[in-house]
Order: structure tokens, then C-alpha cells, then sequence
């Protein structure tokens, strides 16, 4: 598309149209102005799998079913009501990340950020999930292209072997109780469990529940991570930067107390950092697939029935007809004059953190707190360098995605009194 001059192309795969798109106006008139054609995702082996056969929302085709179940996300798990509710479990693992790099500072001082951002992140949805933070061959034909299917078997199977016996146990002792009249939930699995429909019944099935668990579960975990370790590795580099977001930490929060959630408002610099992570670092070049239900015509093309369309994060967020200097990681390009405040959505789509229609992550609040909690809590708590070596962070990506291409080790010394270290 680079080497064409164009921000939007058609390419044959089989019998499917694949449409790429790399323009924000392009993006905005499918994601926005024809939300309702293109609200429909493929088929796919992966697809079918994670989804438990179709059964949750993300990944699901348009239908009864994908309606059903973002009813009971919109209305029951991501609702403001139920982000309040969940609000103490959230600042109990941002109190553990604390702690974490605390203890990495009396050992070695060298902290794995993606290992504490990945655990962060991960504790954070099972603590809201199962109220707790840990867990204790291809298709008859033989076809399986570079091995995918049998990754991605793993990928489900393992899953399934930590949640379901967890989701299994929840319902017997939800269902097969006589005493549940008066019982509260307590996590979001329990929330999922005791919906009734209009007769007084179980609204999900079990493999509903599952198929749920599982897509929250994935959702959660490496958007805020890939951002964290990004972020700080950028910022390492430019240790201006760093400086910036402490000053800000400082003087919006101070050093006698640690960074929380109703600061986020007027953390600005930090927002604004974020967002150049998610401009510059997405976590994937693709948004998940949309689906044309009808033919239609978008930027003057025809776009046939059962078109599959990817917006490219990459030709987004580093599209030099947006963005001058694209490659650069430059936060102060999302301040503006500095009188409004700072969040992490892009519904005009000049790069995607959360996307946007009825497709769009509809969890935006959740991952807002998570993303900049992990941020704040790392550069209020801990100095940060670079160990010993050649000067300067590699900020390589990957050959075979767009992680930092080796985990970023860096030092850590802790800079707010004892205190707050020990306390929790």
C-alpha cells in the first residue's frame, strides 16, 4: 500500500475480499457512518475456537446470539455500576505490582517490566473474574497452514484447563443451592451465573459462561501490558520524558500517598504518553476483522457482500499524512493547549486504542484504569535506568509481532518513603 500510494486496497483470497484501510476518513466511514453493514465478523477456525462455538460477543458473527451476549456485557459486567463495585479489587493489584517491584529493588534492582506488567494486567482480571489473582493434533484432513491451529488448540486448552473447573464449581454452587434467594455476587463470574430471564431462569448456559470468561480473560491482559513496556521503554530512552511524567505524579498526587484511580483526570502527561503507546505501538497491526452484511460503496469503492475489511493500526497511528515525524514517540502531540482533559479513546480513529461502533471495545473504562494505572504506579513508586551496557534501549520489534523484540530489563530504586512500600 506504501509502495501504491494508497490508504485503501483490495486483495483476492480465494473467493474473499480482503480490504485493507490505512486512512482515519476511510477508517471513520467504516467503523462509523456504516457501523451497521460492516458489524459482522468472519467465520474462522481461531474464531470458533476461543468464542466456545460462537457463544460470546467479540468474535461472534452478527446475530441473536452476538446481540444477546453484549447486552449482558453492556448492561451487567462493563457498566459504570459494576466499575465502582470492582473498584477495591482493582487497587488491590495495583498495590501488588507495587510490592512486586519493590522486592525485585532488595534483590537484583533489575525489574522485567513486561513480566510485571503482564502479571499486573492479569491479576487484574481474575481478581475482578473469579475473585481471585492466580490459578493454582489438527483438523482429519491433516490441514493445519504453519502450524496455527494446533497453537492455537493449545492456547484454548490451556485456558480452559485454569477456568473451567473454576467456572464448573461456581454453578454447582450457585444452582444446586437452596439458599441463593438472598445471596449478592461477589466477582463478575458470579454476576454471569446468577442472570434470570423473564421466566426466572438461567439467561446464560454453561458454555455461554465459559466462552464469556475466556474473552474477557484474553481482552484484559496484553493491551495494558504492550503499552506499560513501551512507554517506559520509550521514555527510558528520552529520560526528558520521564522527568515530565514524574514532575506531573508529584505535583498532582505528592509522595506521601500512592497514585489512584480518581487521580486519573489530572493526570494528563500520563494519558498523553499512553496514548502515544497506543499511536505508536499497537499491540496488533489489525483491528479484528469487519464483515460487509451488504454491498456497498466506501471512499467511491465498491465493497462486495461477505467483504472481510481490516483497519491497520500500524497505517493509523504512523500514517504521515496524520502525524508529522510518525516514528517519533512524542506526547506532547495529544496535549493540545493543555485545557482539556486527556483520555485514552479515539473515536475520529487517527489511531485505535479501543476503536470504535458497535464492534468498538466496549470495556473502555477498565481498560482506561488498568493502562494508566500500571503507568503511574511504575513511575511514582521507582527511578528508573538502564542497566549497564551500551547506552540506549533497543526499541526493535519483533520479527514476528510488534512486542519490543526482547523484554525490557531495566533498574529500579525506590523513591517514595518506606512507608508506602510496606504498609499493604
Amino acid at each position: 500500500m506504501e509502495e501504491m500510494g494508497t490508504e485503501i486496497a483490495c486483495v483476492l483470497l480465494g473467493s474473499t475480499h480482503v480490504v485493507s484501510v490505512s486512512s482515519p476518513k476511510i477508517a471513520a466511514e467504516i467503523l462509523k457512518k456504516q457501523d451497521a453493514v460492516f458489524a459482522s465478523r468472519p467465520e474462522s477456525m481461531a474464531a470458533r475456537m476461543f468464542s466456545g462455538g460462537y457463544k460470546s460477543a467479540a468474535l461472534v458473527p452478527h446475530g441473536d446470539q452476538w446481540k444477546k451476549m453484549r447486552c449482558v456485557l453492556t448492561s451487567e459486567i462493563v457498566c459504570p455500576a459494576r466499575h465502582k463495585w470492582l473498584h477495591e479489587k482493582r487497587v488491590e493489584e495495583a498495590d501488588n505490582l507495587v510490592r512486586y517491584v519493590f522486592a525485585q529493588c532488595g534483590a537484583s534492582r533489575d525489574v522485567d517490566i513486561r513480566t510485571a506488567a503482564r502479571h499486573y494486567s492479569g491479576n487484574v482480571i481474575r481478581k475482578l473474574m473469579f475473585g481471585k489473582r492466580s490459578f493454582g493434533q489438527g483438523m482429519p484432513d491433516g490441514l493445519d497452514l504453519d502450524g496455527h491451529e494446533r497453537i492455537v488448540k493449545e492456547a484454548s486448552e490451556t485456558m480452559k484447563k485454569y477456568h473451567d473447573p473454576i467456572v464448573e464449581q461456581r454453578i454447582r454452587e450457585w444452582r444446586n443451592s437452596g439458599d441463593n434467594a438472598n445471596k449478592e455476587p461477589q466477582d463478575l463470574l458470579d454476576v454471569l451465573i446468577s442472570l434470570k430471564d423473564s421466566n426466572g431462569q438461567p439467561l446464560l448456559a454453561t458454555d455461554e459462561i465459559k466462552a464469556q470468561t475466556t474473552e474477557i480473560m484474553m481482552a484484559a491482559i496484553d493491551n495494558p501490558s504492550n503499552v506499560a513496556e513501551w512507554t517506559m521503554a520509550e521514555m527510558i530512552n528520552q529520560p526528558e520524558l520521564l522527568r515530565k511524567a514524574v514532575e506531573e505524579l508529584d505535583r498532582v498526587v505528592g509522595k506521601e500517598r500512592l497514585v489512584q484511580e480518581s487521580d486519573i483526570p489530572h493526570l494528563n502527561y500520563i494519558k498523553a504518553c499512553a496514548r502515544e503507546a497506543f499511536r505508536l505501538h499497537p499491540i496488533v497491526p489489525f483491528n479484528v476483522p469487519h464483515v460487509a452484511m451488504s454491498d456497498t460503496t466506501v471512499a467511491g469503492y465498491f465493497i462486495p457482500k461477505g467483504s472481510h475489511v481490516l483497519v491497520s493500526r500500524l497505517g493509523l497511528g504512523r500514517n504521515p499524512k496524520v502525524w508529522d515525524d510518525p516514528h517519533r514517540f512524542n506526547p506532547e502531540r495529544h496535549l493540545g493547549d493543555g485545557s482539556t482533559n486527556v483520555v485514552l479513546t479515539e473515536p475520529d480513529l487517527p489511531f485505535i486504542s479501543f476503536s470504535t461502533g458497535r464492534r468498538g471495545c466496549i470495556a473502555a473504562s477498565l481498560g482506561t484504569s488498568m493502562t494508566v494505572m500500571v503507568l503511574a504506579r511504575l513511575i511514582q513508586g521507582f527511578s528508573w535506568e538502564q542497566p549497564a551496557g551500551p547506552p540506549g534501549i533497543d526499541l526493535s520489534e519483533s520479527e514476528h509481532d510488534l512486542f519490543l523484540a526482547r523484554p525490557l530489563s531495566v533498574r529500579a530504586e525506590p523513591r517514595l518513603p518506606l512507608h508506602l512500600y510496606t504498609s499493604f
